[in-house]
């Protein structure tokens, strides 16, 4: 069974996600459709991004994700399929896919150039769907467009270092449900620039020296139970995609509030790491 994925930022309240998965079911009853997320902010394509890098590796080869967020087809913003990793990717070239190709390099990219032969009322949606099937089928995406050499890029894509590498300014990248801050900053990249030297890591107001391994780490299990207060403290961690992550230890936005609220966090806002 071929799966085709869903990333969109068409939420839950209107009819665009079932429309769209009509409109696969219609032309490939045999397909199996999976919402990865349909509640991307809208237009916000590096949480798109973000999103897809740490979910298509776990589906299998031969997957097709369509990615239909800021996809308005115009003179500046084509459409592609970007075939890398042995997987398909359907977009709207606009920045959200060069996040995987900076580490994978595409095998092929194509620009989608089938829109004549569909309704240009149908909105970008059905484009997608249209060429969803046909790869998850097992068609060839020769047959629906014209291969190209370069797609755009997105900003912030990785963190700045100053010429003596004492410092990094890392960028938000994406705030989850629990408001926790995820940075552009890979764990591997600290390490590489840190080179063994203390830190301080600079958020508004906050200063964080140090980085725990979990969660839980927190915790001073030696206090009791009763007495303890480590609900609401900020704290950075390397999440589980080893991005540089602000969190507040069990953040509740009803209660403690969220790194994001409480430091008013918003994404491409700065964090700047200082090494001594």
């Amino acid at each position: 069974m071929s799966i085709i994925t869903l990333i969109t930022d068409f939420g839950n309240k209107d009819h665009f996600v079932a429309k769209i998965k009509g409109d696969i079911y219609r032309s490939f009853d045999k397909a199996k459709i999976v919402d990865i997320s349909n509640n991307v902010s809208p237009f916000n394509i590096m949480e798109a991004a973000y999103i897809l890098e740490n979910t298509y590796k776990s589906f299998p080869e031969n997957s097709v994700h369509i990615i239909d967020v800021d996809s308005e087809k115009t003179i500046e913003k084509k459409h592609i399929v970007v075939c890398l990793d042995n997987h398909f990717f359907i977009s709207a070239d606009n920045g959200i896919l060069s996040i995987l190709c900076q580490n994978i390099n595409p095998e092929k990219i194509f620009e989608i150039t089938i829109h004549d032969e569909l309704n240009q009322i149908d909105s970008s949606s059905k484009i997608f769907s249209e060429v969803a099937c046909h790869l998850a089928k097992g068609g060839k995406p020769e047959l629906i467009g014209k291969e190209i050499t370069e797609i755009k890029s997105v900003k912030n894509l990785k963190p700045f270092v100053n010429e003596d590498q004492s410092q990094i300014v890392s960028s938000v990248i994406y705030i989850d449900n629990f408001g926790n801050v995820v940075t552009n900053l890979k764990r591997n990249i600290f390490e590489e620039i840190r080179k063994g030297r203390s830190f301080e890591i600079s958020v508004r107001n906050y200063k964080f020296k140090k980085i725990y391994n979990k969660y839980t780490d927190i915790v001073n299990y030696n206090v009791p139970l009763n007495q303890r207060n480590d609900e609401g403290k900020g704290m950075v961690v390397f999440n589980s995609s080893d991005f540089l992550q602000i969190s507040i230890y069990r953040s509740n936005p009803q209660n403690v509030g969220t790194a994001s609220s409480l430091m008013g966090l918003k994404i491409y806002d700065s964090v700047t790491i200082s090494f001594k």
